[in-house]
């Protein structure tokens, strides 16, 4: 593992040029450009919003700042794994020609997509500022925090479908499928309390699930996370990740062939 680190290291210059590349490829030729990482996530949030808020009518104080909170980290986290999924595939004419640690190609693509939604929360700090919740300085902290735990346990999911979407290429459309309805298991649109009694074990045992309810209460509720939330997401990050790892390196011997 720390020979793998030391590899990696040692491709950083190669992990920033496509990380570079992917950022200012995403949006390229459009006529808006960039703007497009802002106008996406705010056209989910006021979909979700008069859905939620006039159809269903869920009962939160400020529903569209709990919607927006909840939306940003879960938007990097569904580019990160569908993306991922493509990945290794987009990138066959290196993968054949060259040596480098393969790794290197869903961490620049995760990384892409982490700055990206570093960038959305711009987004969120002004509908706080707009709500009047405010902020409360002292939770702030843990935000550094809880962005990092997401990024492994993104990375770690990326991991695994980048690989394993090379030998079974259907998983592209199944993911498809698994985002549309994790999403639904994942307290964004609702507060977890308003889920039924026996459904409830399903939003609990998402992994995304601690994730999201930590930035709720670090920027909705302006309290310190709770410390079995941190603990959730920690242990998420971490065993996801090491799967991750452990599965690439396992598949990644024959990625030539495959493709």
């Amino acid at each position: 593992m720390i020979q793998k680190i030391k590899e990696i290291y040692a491709y950083r210059d190669m992990i920033y040029s496509l990380t570079r590349r992917e950022l200012r490829g995403r949006y390229k030729g459009s006529v808006l450009g960039f703007l497009w990482t802002y106008i996406n996530p705010l056209c989910q949030v006021v979909v979700y919003s008069i859905v939620f808020s006039t159809i269903f009518r869920v009962n939160v104080e400020k529903f569209y700042l709990y919607l927006i909170i909840g939306m940003m980290p879960w938007t990097f986290f569904n580019s990160s794994v569908q993306g991922g999924t493509t990945c290794i595939r987009a990138q066959s004419d290196l993968v054949k020609k060259i040596y480098f640690p393969r790794e290197v190609i869903p961490i620049s693509y995760v990384t892409s997509a982490f700055i990206n939604m570093l960038f959305s929360f711009i987004i969120v700090f002004m509908a706080v500022v707009i709500s009047g919740f405010g902020f409360n300085l002292k939770v702030l902290i843990y935000l550094p925090l809880i962005m990092l735990l997401e990024y492994f346990f993104a990375l770690g999911v990326a991991f695994i479908v980048s690989a394993v979407t090379v030998y079974f290429r259907d998983l592209e459309q199944i993911i498809g499928v698994v985002m549309m309805a994790w999403i639904y298991v994942t307290p964004i649109m609702y507060s977890i309390d308003y889920v039924p009694e026996q459904f409830r074990f399903l939003v609990v045992l998402n992994p995304m699930t601690p994730i999201v309810e930590v930035y709720h209460q670090i920027l909705y509720y302006r309290m310190v996370p709770t410390t079995n939330y941190l603990l959730l997401a920690g242990a998420s990050a971490c065993i996801f990740f090491l799967v991750g790892v452990l599965i690439f390196a396992v598949l990644d011997r024959n990625f030539a062939e495959e493709m």
